[in-house]
């Protein structure tokens, strides 16, 4: 919302309304209005005088209104080519006290945001140039008007309009001055509230600048959430297995050194890991450019299920993995982004049985052919991985899923495959499906 217009002590709402902060922010906005009219006024005052014969277009009243009158569409003109748009919300947001979120963001992205804007260029340099020349020209009238009936010299002057000769009344002529000064100061503040109020709908944003604004959030929410699921995968299962392997090294630290030496090297290979981890992505909020998938951290199925699955099992729990490459061929030769997301969804799957399973973890992991209805055969990766729940923690206390199995169901949609998690048979198993394109016929 805008803030209040700031009111001197003592002063009421009409008189802050006249002469308050805002209010004379609005009036100055005006006279730089009329300043930024002034070369198209030039510009036409030569032409108008140049037409009506080589005369001097400001000796002349009428000539003058004409060359104003032209000047002001001549500005919208060139406004609908130039970046007014910008320019006009930000002094608007600085000096008119319109809330900001009334307001465009960026230039004008279509013809009908450009025509508002040429709209508005027109309307504040029109009124910006009438407020201005009001501001020039009627303060020293009014003095010479007020000061009429204590200086007989003024009273002598017979040239100029009546209210400045010695035709005046100098009884009548201090309440004209009044007047006027009262005038221009009206208009100033009438002015500037119309300003304030057309600037919402000539400046506001069009249904392309929501629509644009929409899709830019979307795309900012959608690098924070990928962020947020390698910050979770990554993290969440290194401490999961940290906690479980000096669980278990503490358990056998007499009694058997040798596996407690293992879980040791496991948990100081699983911290370095995810601390690189950590630090690129800490690196791209850093930098300010999270979308760059080249610098995102990239563990592969590849190239490091092993070590991620000798990890596991480092905490005690025992995992039996099976990799069938079947007819398409080996499945390390998957495509590169399937390879990073099926290598954190079967991350995920281990981090939800080392918190909540119990006994061994069967992992399959096949590349097979299918068929769809059309007959044309397509490679998919399958993951299947099944454990028995634990005490107390039966399988329908995870159907549900946290963020992680969220994660992983968003991984697999983006590549346009799925995830089901829930129990199975008296077991808790998690499926993902990753589409890699067309195979063989």
């Amino acid at each position: 919302m805008g803030t209040e217009p700031e009111r001197k002590p003592g002063t009421g709402p009409a008189l802050g309304w006249l002469f308050g902060a805002r209010a004379r922010l609005r009036w100055v906005h005006l006279i730089l209005g009329g300043a930024l009219l002034m070369p198209y006024f030039l510009l036409t005052q030569v032409a108008v005088g140049v037409l009506a014969g080589g005369v001097n277009a400001l000796a002349s009243t009428p000539l003058t209104f004409i060359a104003y009158g032209v000047s002001v569409p001549l500005a919208a003109l060139t406004a609908v080519f130039g970046p007014v748009r910008p320019l006009s919300v930000a002094a608007v947001r600085a000096m008119c006290g319109v809330p900001g979120e009334l307001l465009a963001e960026g230039p004008a992205r279509s013809w009908a945001a450009r025509g508002r804007a040429a709209a508005w260029w027109a309307l504040h340099l029109g009124l910006g140039a009438a407020v201005s020349g009001m501001s020039l020209a009627v303060p020293p009238m009014a003095v010479v008007l007020i000061a009429l009936p204590f200086f007989g010299s003024l009273r002598r002057v017979r040239e100029g309009p009546v209210w400045l000769s010695a035709l005046a009344s100098p009884y009548t002529a201090p309440f004209l001055g009044i007047g006027m000064l009262a005038g221009l100061v009206l208009c100033a503040a009438g002015a500037g509230v119309l300003l304030a109020r057309a600037a919402p709908r000539l400046l506001g944003p069009t249904a392309a600048d929501r629509l644009a604004a929409a899709e830019e959030r979307a795309a900012d929410l959608a690098v924070r959430n990928r962020l947020a699921r390698e910050l979770h995968d990554a993290v969440g299962h290194a401490l999961s297995a940290v906690t479980l392997q000096a669980v278990a090294a503490r358990r056998v630290l007499d009694s058997d050194p040798a596996f407690v030496r293992e879980a040791l090297a496991a948990i100081e290979d699983t911290t370095r890991r995810t601390v690189g981890e950590l630090d690129a992505v800490l690196g791209l909020l850093r930098d300010g450019d999270p979308g760059r998938p080249d610098a995102a951290p990239a563990p592969t199925l590849a190239a490091d299920l092993d070590g991620l699955l000798a990890r596991t099992r480092a905490s005690g729990t025992t995992v039996t993995a099976h990799q069938e490459p079947g007819p398409a061929g080996d499945w390390a030769q998957i495509p590169a982004i399937a390879s990073r997301e099926a290598y954190r969804i079967v991350q995920e799957g281990l981090s939800n049985a080392l918190r909540h399973g119990a006994g061994t973890v069967e992992l399959r992991i096949a590349v097979q052919e299918t068929t769809d209805g059309t007959g044309s055969a397509h490679r998919e990766l399958e993951i299947t991985m099944t454990n028995p729940p634990g005490t107390g923690d039966g399988p329908a206390a995870r159907s549900t899923g946290g963020r992680g199995l969220h994660g992983a169901a968003e991984r697999a949609a983006l590549l346009g495959g799925r995830v089901e998690a829930g129990p199975h048979r008296g077991l808790w198993r998690l499926r993902a499906v990753l589409p890699l394109g067309a195979g063989a016929r």
